[in-house]
């Protein structure tokens, strides 16, 4: 059937289709079980065997009404149709033409649905470009043909054979895996300069996507060669994870991290750390011992008390009252504790001196501070450093030790849970 018969709109029985796409000049087995579309098929054979085939929206819809079929579909003729025992239709479907679905109109004394299309005509070009364009959606689509093993190797050869450059993108695009949407789109386009320029772009895309499927393949082939053949769904997912970066339970605990992090309130360079430590715990393996270890470190980082402050209490005759209720005597003591409150509640904060008490075992050195706390309203950490020989117990020891932890100090405050207490 030649497609210069059709310009004029056109009334046909209409054929809708669940999830394919069928193009001009493609031949197309197709199993009917609908009793719209059996009789609508039989009308078409009965008569001039022309028929309107369009792509339902919905997959479950049963009887799709115009809103729920795409606009543009295919005139077609049929080739062959065969009755079967449980009452289907096999037939043999070829694509003349695209058309534009105009009209819907159900025909109740025959039972099924008839449509006026509208044939649409394409925009044929020529010249040096379109040439151009012409040997590279066949050179890329014979590279698509080596990747794809899903498809016969011997159909390249016979793409280069088809000389109207209409024909050639539509049974390239027949032959593409990809969306149904992305399919329609190339459907709709009658412009052959603009549907070769769709086509560069889908085989790009699809050539990549190929690539990074054989390089996967390829490690997880390597890693089975290594490793027992039991670990090897574990390891082809690995692979998949580091090569596509899909999120999975450890992209969540990226995300929980990343939340804790706003939520800790720090300072601004420690939130500039912590950020760029989070981001090279992205690019890691989940289970390396490196990923470990800035987990741990995260996790420190997170938990100390960046803005977390008890307000302090300046009464000095409270602080006497308290002084006097738990210790007897030391009277030069408290004096000096009183002038250092005092001190402190006018200027707010002193740079200069500590209090330092000096003294044997059980003279109330300890006791001394916790009144302080009290006095203040403050937490009391008492930060014991005896048989302390190494700095680094109290200051933190480097990362790049095994087991190493931040120091002691660091640890009280984490304990404390506020920046401030005595």
């Amino acid at each position: 059937m030649n497609q210069k018969n059709f310009e004029a709109p056109v009334k046909k029985p209409l054929l809708p289709v669940r999830d394919i796409v069928i193009f001009p000049s493609m031949i197309i087995p197709l199993s009917i079980g609908r009793e719209k579309s059996i009789k609508a098929l039989e009308s078409a054979m009965a008569a001039d065997r022309i028929i309107f085939i369009a792509t339902q929206k919905k997959v479950q819809m049963e009887d799709p009404q115009k809103d729920d079929l795409y606009e543009i579909g295919i005139i077609g003729e049929l080739l062959q149709m065969i009755k079967t025992t449980d009452g289907t239709l096999k037939v043999l479907i070829e694509g003349i033409k695209r058309a534009r679905l105009l009209e819907y109109t159900y025909i109740t004394d025959k039972g099924y649905v008839e449509v006026t299309a509208q044939p649409l005509a394409e925009e044929q070009l020529a010249g040096h470009e379109i040439e151009a364009m012409r040997r590279e959606v066949t050179d890329l689509f014979e590279q698509y043909v080596k990747f794809n093993q899903r498809l016969p190797i011997d159909i390249a050869p016979a793409i280069k054979n088809i000389e109207d450059t209409g024909k050639l993108c539509d049974t390239i695009s027949s032959h593409l895996v990809i969306k149904i949407q992305e399919k329609l789109s190339l459907l709709e386009i009658t412009a052959v300069r603009k549907r070769l320029e769709k086509l560069i772009e889908i085989l790009n895309r699809e050539i990549d996507i190929l690539n990074i499927e054989r390089k996967i393949q390829t490690r997880v082939r390597t890693q089975i060669e290594k490793t027992q053949k039991e670990y090897y769904l574990t390891e082809q997912m690995k692979a998949i994870q580091k090569e596509l970066r899909q999120k999975d339970d450890f992209a969540k605990e990226i995300d929980e991290v990343r939340q804790k992090i706003k939520q800790a309130k720090m300072s601004k360079e420690a939130q500039e750390v912590a950020d760029k430590e989070l981001m090279r715990l992205e690019k890691m393996m989940p289970f390396s011992p490196e990923a470990t270890v800035i987990r741990t470190y995260l996790d420190w980082l997170i938990t100390l008390p960046w803005s977390a402050t008890t307000p302090d209490n300046f009464d000095i005759k409270r602080a006497e009252k308290i002084l006097d209720e738990d210790h007897y005597g030391l009277q030069k003591v408290k004096e000096r504790v009183l002038e250092y409150l005092a001190v402190l509640s006018r200027v707010k904060k002193i740079k200069g001196p500590i209090l330092c008490f000096v003294g044997p075992p059980g003279v109330g050195k300890t006791s001394i501070a916790k009144s302080v706390a009290r006095a203040l309203g403050r937490n009391f950490v008492r930060a014991s450093l005896g048989g302390v020989r190494d700095e680094a117990e109290i200051r933190g020891h480097r990362r790049t030790y095994i087991g190493s932890l931040p120091g002691r100090i660091l640890q009280w405050m984490r304990k404390a849970k506020f920046k401030n207490p005595v």
